[in-house]
């Protein structure tokens, strides 16, 4: 009975673990059921995104395919496009285009008459004509400021004669507020003005812009009232579909919206701007806030061309025919003597090609021109215009400074009063660390009453370099001046000087070009002319502009004469940029100064302030 019994037992666990086997036999059956649902169905998607991919893979060869295509059309036109250029140039040139010429223009005057003639007998050599150039494969994109917009007409042609020009180089950077991205709609020149002031998205249509916008989300969207291009006829007249699509994207994700009317009859483009969250204006006689076109220092500027200027006087259709590309007119404004601009002719033109340093009228007058420079850039730059738009919008507009401290080492306290006075003519001048004799600093706070001015009175050996290494660490301005007590600086020396931090990348800025005065043979002097607007070797020490952390990480040397000279080899061996700026507003004075007789030219025997101060 009792063998029954455990019989019985052993059956019946023997079955519970059979049954605990099968059960967990199920669950395993049930779950490897429910992966291979879990694969038939990730499979059953890889095949759909494959079919997809492959229909993508296939559009977009048929896309290369169509762009393969435009490019050859687009090269053949530019080809045509040349050979009638080459043509037309070919006639011009031609001896008996030139003699009807001559005899039209001189028919009512016998010597004019002749002089052509003989002008049209000389044989001009004919233009080259233009090959056949195989389309070039697409590059990838440089995202860069500036790195797809450059010039591409190398020549200009006047009076039948050809110039060969080598282009301005249009900068690739710096961007004023890297922080901010701003998708934008505009032509190439409003494109050039604007697109150093953020991170910038053009390009983009209404097909296409559901794409390109989302691997850079922008801030805000800026739409000129463009009349070309595919935007065009989304914003004139009735509002487009693609316009309001972007419209509500931009909505979706709170970025703001400008539309900025710029040409045109404002009534075309109302419906259109009525869509956006700002509008602005160039129009004054439309009742939208002002938002007009400024100087971008970066493109308009007086940094010059590599072959100069060339001895002639032009008329600005001369300058500028018709079909430049932006780019192309950039190099143009930096060619001429002097520009004759007619009655008319647009404000912001004007400004550009004072910007660019070019004389406005009929003679070539370099005072008058960096006058204009000066007038130019104080009606407003694209920095400050957009600076004005955002803070209307409501994006900050923060951005680096040109806060200024000036470092001025008084050794003589003869000098004094000068050289306070030679400080307070300066704007812009955020803090004056003065280091000589203790009435300096109580005189320096009643000439300067609104600048923050730190006195420290050096030791009796201290060399004139000492000084400014201990000064050095006392200013807080981005950008550090040293001023010489003993020479003069006119009224707008440091905010012309200040202006090359505008629009180039040196750290270091100041004066190889300049005028000097020398007392005892009351001879002015000009000090190497032709080192304007160009990056070089050194400059000299009195007309020091310099970002303040470049000064702290070099250092002044322990001297009173030549520590310049030694700060300029330093920043050689650094690689630190150094850029020599005009000529204009600084004065070296000294008694005499054999060096400079030998190496500037004589100006005249008299005051050299006339000269230098404008």
């Amino acid at each position: 009975m009792t063998t029954e019994l455990e019989s019985t037992r052993r059956a019946l666990r023997d079955a519970v673990a059979q049954a605990e086997r099968a059960a967990e036999l199920a669950r395993l059956l049930d779950a490897a059921e429910a992966k291979l649902a879990a694969a038939e169905q990730s499979a059953a998607e890889a095949r759909s995104l494959a079919e997809r991919l492959s229909e993508v893979e296939d559009r977009l060869e048929v896309e290369q395919a169509a762009a393969d295509k435009l490019r050859r059309e687009l090269a053949e036109q530019r080809f045509q496009a040349e050979v009638a250029n080459w043509k037309l140039s070919s006639i011009k040139v031609a001896r008996w285009n030139r003699l009807g010429d001559a005899i039209k223009s001189g028919k009512s005057n016998p010597v004019r008459l002749a002089k052509g003639l003989r002008g049209a007998a000389k044989p001009v050599k004919r233009p080259i004509a233009p090959k056949r150039k195989p389309p070039t494969a697409a590059k990838a994109k440089d995202e860069r400021p500036g790195a797809a917009f450059q010039a591409t007409t190398t020549t200009r042609t006047l009076g039948g004669a050809s110039f060969k020009l080598k282009p301005f180089r249009v900068p690739t950077g710096p961007n004023t507020r890297p922080h901010l991205t701003a998708a934008v709609i505009a032509d190439p020149h409003a494109e050039a003005l604007l697109r150093y002031e953020w991170r910038q998205t053009t390009g983009f249509t209404p097909r296409d812009f559901a794409r390109v916008l989302p691997l850079e989300v922008p801030h805000l969207l800026v739409v000129e009232s463009v009349e070309h291009g595919p935007w065009a006829e989304e914003i004139t007249g009735e509002p487009g579909e693609g316009l309001k699509a972007l419209l509500a994207w931009c909505a979706e994700r709170g970025i703001r919206t400008v539309f900025w009317h710029t040409r045109g009859d404002v009534a075309a483009y109302a419906a259109a701007a009525e869509l956006f969250e700002h509008r602005f204006t160039t129009d004054l006689t439309v009742a939208w806030p002002r938002l007009q076109f400024g100087v971008q220092p970066r493109v308009h500027n007086p940094l010059p061309l590599s072959g100069g200027r060339i001895d002639r006087l032009l008329t600005l259709d001369q300058l500028l025919p018709g079909h430049l590309t932006y780019p192309d007119v950039l190099t143009s404004y930096r060619w001429p003597a002097a520009v004759d601009c007619p009655p008319g002719t647009p404000q912001w033109r004007l400004a550009e090609l004072a910007a660019c340093g070019t004389p406005i009228g009929t003679e070539a007058d370099t005072r008058r021109a960096h006058v204009a420079l000066r007038r130019a850039y104080q009606m407003g730059t694209m920095t400050e215009r957009v600076d004005e738009l955002l803070d209307a919008i409501g994006l900050p507009s923060a951005r680096a400074t040109l806060n200024t401290s000036v470092l001025l080492p008084i050794m003589d306290p003869y000098l004094m009063e000068h050289a306070l006075a030679q400080v307070a003519k300066q704007s812009g001048v955020d803090q004056l660390i003065v280091i000589g004799p203790p009435e300096s600093e109580l005189r320096a706070r009643d000439v300067l009453p609104d600048v923050e001015v730190v006195y420290r009175r050096p030791h009796p050996a201290m060399t004139e370099g000492a000084m400014l290494d201990a000064g050095i660490d006392l200013c807080e301005a981005d950008l550090v001046a040293v001023m010489d007590p003993r020479d003069v600086y006119g009224p707008h020396y440091l905010s012309d000087l200040r202006r090359a931090f505008l629009f180039s990348t040196a750290d270091i800025v100041g004066k190889a070009a300049f005028y000097a005065h020398l007392r005892k043979p009351q001879a002015t002097l000009l000090k190497q002319p032709e080192a304007e607007y160009a990056h070089l070797p050194e400059i000299a020490g009195a007309t020091l502009l310099a970002r303040r952390n470049t000064l702290r990480e070099i250092g002044f040397a322990d001297l009173t004469d030549g520590w310049d000279e030694v700060l300029m080899r330093q920043c050689r061996t650094d690689g630190i940029k150094v850029f020599s700026a005009d000529r204009f507003g600084y004065v070296r004075v000294r008694d005499e100064d054999r060096w400079l007789l030998g190496a500037a030219h004589l100006v005249e025997y008299g005051s050299a302030e006339p000269h230098a101060l404008i």
